[in-house]
């Protein structure tokens, strides 16, 4: 079994459970192994946790060069698709919830905060980039693309609490529409 199968494995299990009732039992169980495999292989639940965290900060490039070769043609439609690929792991407001709850580990917890530092660091410079193509490509009209990044990274996230509370629609659908709205006034017609 490959780390990046445990690491799924664990993405799922922490959707459902949230990072308090997280055991490597859960995961293990989840994944097809035993726990102890897992011990092995990590140490310790908390090691596999900063594990997650660090690939997620490492994987946020991918997520962007992704993007862009799924839409090749369009910059903006690339931003629009990274807006709302966090809702992937979201399906329901408990999944929300505790995905939250180990955000507050990754602002809190000094090791896990310098992977999530670099992985925001990434999606605004990702973000940025994206709009400079989208103006280059005439997507888009010349605007500031750092506070614009800014402001999608703020609303993508907002957007999936504001939809965990109202509970309309799917978070994929609610984030879209919010980037959308937000894009919409530097759009060339």
């Amino acid at each position: 079994m490959s780390d990046e199968d445990l690491m799924n494995a664990t993405i799922r299990v922490m959707s459902r459970l949230g990072p308090v009732k997280l055991t490597l039992a859960a995961i293990a169980k989840e994944a097809g192994v035993t726990a102890a495999t897992l011990v092995q292989r990590f140490g310790s639940k908390r090691a596999l946790m900063l594990k997650l965290s660090a690939e997620a900060a490492t994987g946020a490039d991918a997520c962007f060069d992704m993007v862009r070769a799924a839409h090749p043609d369009s910059p903006l439609a690339a931003i629009i698709t990274a807006a709302t690929m966090m809702t992937q792991h979201m399906g329901t407001p408990e999944e929300l919830a505790n995905s939250l709850a180990f955000l507050q580990i990754d602002i809190s917890d000094p090791e896990f905060h310098q992977h999530t530092l670099e992985m925001s660091k990434k999606h605004l410079a990702g973000y940025k980039a994206l709009l400079r193509d989208a103006i280059a490509a005439g997507e888009l009209k010349p605007h500031d693309t750092a506070r614009m990044a800014r402001a999608i990274n703020a609303m993508s996230g907002g957007s999936l609490i504001t939809w965990a509370i109202l509970r309309e629609g799917t978070a994929e659908r609610w984030v879209r529409r919010d980037i959308e709205t937000l894009i919409a006034p530097y759009r060339e017609a």
